[in-house]
C-alpha cells in the first residue's frame, strides 16, 4: 500500500462486509439489508474524518465500525471472533460470568454515542503499555490526549482486523468499568481470543491498553 491514498470509503465498505458475512444483522433479527441501512450513514463521517490517517497495519489502525450491546450481547458477538487465520471462536474467561458483563459500561470521559453502532477513530492497541498497570497506562494515554477502549471497541477491533491480536500483543479495555477493581481484556487462549479481565493495578507483560482518538461520532 506504500505511495497509495488510503482508500476510506472502501475500508468502511469493507468493515461492514464482514459484519454481514458474520451475520451481525442475524444477531438482532435484522436483514441484511436492514443492517446496511442503519450503518450506512456513518460512511460520509467515516470519510471526512479519516482520510488524512495512515492506512491500517496490525498494531494501529484509522477507523472501526463499533456495534454495541444495544444490537446484541456481548457473548455472541465475541463467538463471531477469531485469530488471524484461524477458525476457533473467541470465548469468554470462565472467571468472568456472562452476568456480569452488563454491568461492564462505558466510563464517563468516553463520552461514548447512544445507540446500535458508531464510528471510533484512530485506534491502537497500546503496545507502549506492556508491562504498565492499567492505572499507569490510563494516565500515560490521557497525557497524549487519547482515550481506552471499551468492550464494544476491543470487540469491533478483532472482528474488523483480526491480526490485531497477536502472541505478546494483548490489550486491557481500561474504558470499561463497573465500579471495582476489575478491568476487561482480551487475549489469547486456547488458540482464539478470550475476553477476561485483570486488575487496575496488576502490570502484565503481554498485556498492553488499547486506545483511541478522544472524539467518536454517532448516528444521527
Amino acid at each position: 500500500m506504500t505511495g497509495s491514498p488510503f482508500d476510506v470509503a472502501a475500508e468502511f465498505d469493507r468493515q461492514v462486509g464482514t459484519l454481514l458475512d458474520k451475520d451481525y444483522p442475524g444477531l438482532r433479527g435484522m436483514s441484511a439489508v436492514q443492517f446496511t441501512d442503519l450503518v450506512m450513514p456513518l460512511r460520509e463521517a467515516a470519510v471526512a474524518r479519516a482520510a488524512g490517517l495512515t492506512p491500517p497495519t496490525e498494531a494501529r489502525v484509522p477507523f472501526l465500525l463499533v456495534v454495541t450491546r444495544e444490537l446484541a450481547p456481548v457473548e455472541p458477538r465475541l463467538a463471531l471472533t477469531t485469530l488471524a487465520g484461524k477458525r476457533k471462536p473467541g470465548f469468554l474467561d470462565r472467571n468472568f460470568p456472562a452476568d456480569d458483563l452488563p454491568r461492564f459500561d462505558p466510563i464517563k470521559e468516553l463520552e461514548v454515542p447512544a445507540g446500535p453502532a458508531y464510528l471510533l477513530f484512530d485506534v491502537d492497541r497500546g503496545e507502549e503499555f506492556r508491562n504498565l498497570t492499567p492505572a499507569a497506562a490510563m494516565e500515560g494515554m490521557t497525557a497524549q490526549g487519547r482515550l481506552p477502549l471499551t468492550i464494544d471497541e476491543g470487540l469491533a477491533f478483532i472482528t474488523l482486523h483480526p491480526a490485531a491480536l497477536a502472541s505478546n500483543r494483548c490489550f486491557s479495555l481500561v474504558g470499561s468499568r463497573c465500579g471495582d477493581r476489575r478491568v476487561p481484556a482480551l487475549w489469547i487462549s486456547q488458540g482464539a481470543p478470550k475476553l477476561g479481565w485483570c486488575w487496575y493495578g496488576n502490570p502484565h507483560t503481554w498485556l498492553g491498553s488499547a486506545t483511541a482518538h478522544p472524539v467518536r461520532v454517532g448516528l444521527e
